[in-house]
């Protein structure tokens, strides 16, 4: 049986990847299969925080570059976070996962307060807590936030589950001659302009020394795979 080489991990998922195949909204099939990815890993006994985003319901970036102040954009894009946590906490519940979502904005009703202390314990007790709203703050991505989150938890890595399986010098969708690295140094992702995450965030990892791993989400087996420490997708230390 296959062991994990990682006790704590903090897993960032792309809201775009909820949309499914319909590439908005939240398909359900496409979540009750990424709830099935991270049911597969947490049974090995790794401790599991995850970040989620809300580019497929709403992109604050893009409404501020369409006019709309950004501090408003930014909150209303944390309040998508949070129904994708919601979604998500509804299909691992169905994979036999405890859960907890906890939100950066007070909602008391829907999520408890994100609380360090509390997470932590949460954790240590086996269960899966996913953390919406981001920050909690406007111009901080979600990446800035898993970012934070994971070091605030004490997590041994960050993984980021994306559409493609790594990083390259250029987008593959787009170039056929595109180049995937394996490993890469946090100075590399910098002075590249490698689009793995915002600067802010290879920046925040870089200075606490926190390794990442891109890798593909769509192939089956991928997050079991990651907190094995298999080699997959590309590394960031």
């Amino acid at each position: 049986m296959a062991s994990a080489a990682y006790k704590r991990v903090l897993l960032k998922l792309s809201g775009e990847m909820l949309g499914g195949p319909q590439g908005g909204g939240i398909h359900q099939a496409t979540i009750q299969r990424i709830a099935s990815e991270v049911a597969e890993a947490y049974r090995l006994g790794v401790q599991m925080g995850v970040v989620i985003g809300g580019g497929n319901i709403f992109r604050g970036v893009a409404a501020a570059s369409e006019g709309m102040d950004r501090a408003s954009s930014d909150y209303m894009g944390m309040l998508a976070t949070v129904m994708n946590a919601l979604a998500l906490q509804d299909a691992l519940e169905r994979e036999k996962v405890p859960t907890r979502v906890q939100s950066a904005i007070e909602m008391a009703e829907i999520a408890e307060p994100y609380i360090r202390r509390r997470a932590i314990r949460h954790l240590e007790k086996g269960r899966v807590v996913i953390f919406g709203a981001g920050t909690g703050n406007p111009y901080f991505t979600t990446d800035t936030a898993a970012a934070l989150r994971a070091m605030e938890i004490n997590a041994e890595i960050l993984m980021k589950a994306t559409k493609v399986d790594g990083i390259y010098d250029k987008d593959p969708m787009k170039h056929a001659d595109a180049i995937k690295f394996e490993n890469l140094k946090y100075m590399d992702v910098l002075n590249k302009g490698l689009k793995i995450m915002d600067l802010t965030a290879v920046s925040l990892c870089m200075d606490n020394q926190l390794p990442i791993l891109s890798f593909n989400l769509e192939r089956e087996g991928c997050i079991k795979k990651a907190v094995c420490g298999e080699k997959i997708g590309t590394i960031v230390q």
